[in-house]
Order: C-alpha cells, then sequence, then structure tokens
C-alpha cells in the first residue's frame, strides 16, 4: 500500500502524454501530406481533417484521439490498482482531464493541437459508458440541426458534467469529484472553442456538412 499521490502523479503524466499525441498531425504525415496545423482552420482535429483530407483520414483521427482518452482512463485506473492506491474517486478521471489537456496542448507539438473532443468523449466511453450514451443521444439531433460541429461539441462540454451529476445521483452514488472532473474537462474543451464561439456570434462559423436544400418552389 502507498498513499495516493505518487500513482496520481503518475496517472496525470501518462494521460498527459498520451493526450499529447495528435493524430490529425500523425494522419497527415502518414498520408504525407502538409501539417494539418498549416491548411484550412489550423487545428489539428477531426473537422479541418475532414474539410482538409477527407472522410477516411477524419475517420482515423476520431478513432486516435478517441482511443488515446479511452487508454488515458485505463492507465489511471490500472496505475492506481498496482500501487494499492485509492484516491478516493475513480482513478480515471484523472486520466482523462490529463489527456484532455494533453490533446489541446501537446508538449510533442509546440502546444498547439485540436480542441479535445474526441479525446473527452473516448475517455467518457470508458469512464461511464450512461453519460455517453445521454451526450451521444443529445449530439445525433444537434449535429442533424445545425450541421455544425462546433455547436455539437459545445452543447456536449455544457451538458458533460450536468449528465454525470444526474447519472451519479440516480446511482445514489458518490457525485462530486466526477462532477467536477467533468466540469474541468469541459472547461478545457469550451476554452479550446472560444474563436469558434466569436465565429458563432458572429453568425460565420461554417458547418461541417451544406445544410440539404428544401424541395424547389414551384
Amino acid at each position: 500500500m502507498t498513499g495516493p499521490w505518487l500513482p496520481v502523479l503518475l496517472a496525470a503524466a501518462a494521460g498527459y502524454l498520451l493526450g499529447s499525441l495528435p493524430f490529425a498531425i500523425l494522419v497527415s504525415r502518414l498520408l504525407g501530406r502538409p501539417d494539418i496545423r498549416t491548411q484550412g482552420s489550423g487545428n489539428a482535429g477531426m473537422t479541418n481533417m475532414l474539410r482538409s483530407y477527407g472522410k477516411a483520414a477524419a475517420a482515423l483521427t476520431a478513432v486516435g484521439d478517441g482511443a488515446k482518452g479511452a487508454l488515458a482512463v485505463l492507465a489511471a485506473r490500472g496505475l492506481c490498482a498496482a500501487f494499492g492506491a485509492d484516491p478516493g474517486f475513480d482513478a480515471g478521471w484523472i486520466g482523462a482531464l490529463a489527456a484532455v489537456a494533453g490533446h489541446v496542448w501537446p508538449a510533442w507539438f509546440g502546444f498547439r493541437g485540436g480542441k479535445g473532443v474526441m479525446a473527452a468523449f473516448g475517455a467518457v466511453l470508458v469512464l461511464d459508458p450512461a453519460v455517453f450514451l445521454v451526450l451521444l443521444v443529445l449530439a445525433v439531433p444537434a449535429f442533424l440541426l445545425t450541421r455544425t460541429m462546433s455547436v455539437v461539441s459545445l452543447g456536449a462540454a455544457a451538458e458533460l458534467p450536468l449528465a454525470t451529476l444526474g447519472i451519479a445521483l440516480l446511482r445514489h452514488a458518490p457525485w462530486l469529484a466526477a462532477t467536477l472532473f467533468a466540469a474541468a474537462c469541459a472547461g478545457i474543451v469550451a476554452f479550446a472553442h472560444r474563436e469558434n464561439v466569436k465565429r458563432l456570434a458572429a453568425g460565420t462559423e461554417k458547418p461541417i456538412l451544406p445544410k440539404k436544400k428544401g424541395p424547389p418552389e414551384a
């Protein structure tokens, strides 16, 4: 047995290092294309990959970024279990928060990364599938209505702490630490979308897909 601080620090470091592997940059290099941060919006994320390099590149990016969030949660839990340490809450949240921070500010790439959305989704899927399902159920209609990823991402960020709190209360489970970690993850994602918020306010944010046109008028 050992105190929780060493494994907590190791879990945070592992999560951050995993998060600092932005798959948009890696996939663009694998495909022999210019650094995605020099294309389109300059963001190293799935949406810019889709607009700049197509569906396959975007799919690879989404899977990679989601997987690293999930792995960060598993690594954090595994480290705490290996040390016999109990921080008093689900240690996976440490890895989740660190992975999202690493995705947005990756040490390997000059602290210029993506916006943390897919890493957060992957982490939440492992942390609590019920919370993930709530976010997914709300995200699908938001996307169909707006076809704008920033709206979906900001909406999911706002819903994450609320869904985490609600599910915990329904289970009569401890809620404070998980809700605070969820709020911190949401805050990082929202901060990373600050330019999108400005464009949404100005009405200049572009949808990821054009809205379907209605039938021609008679």
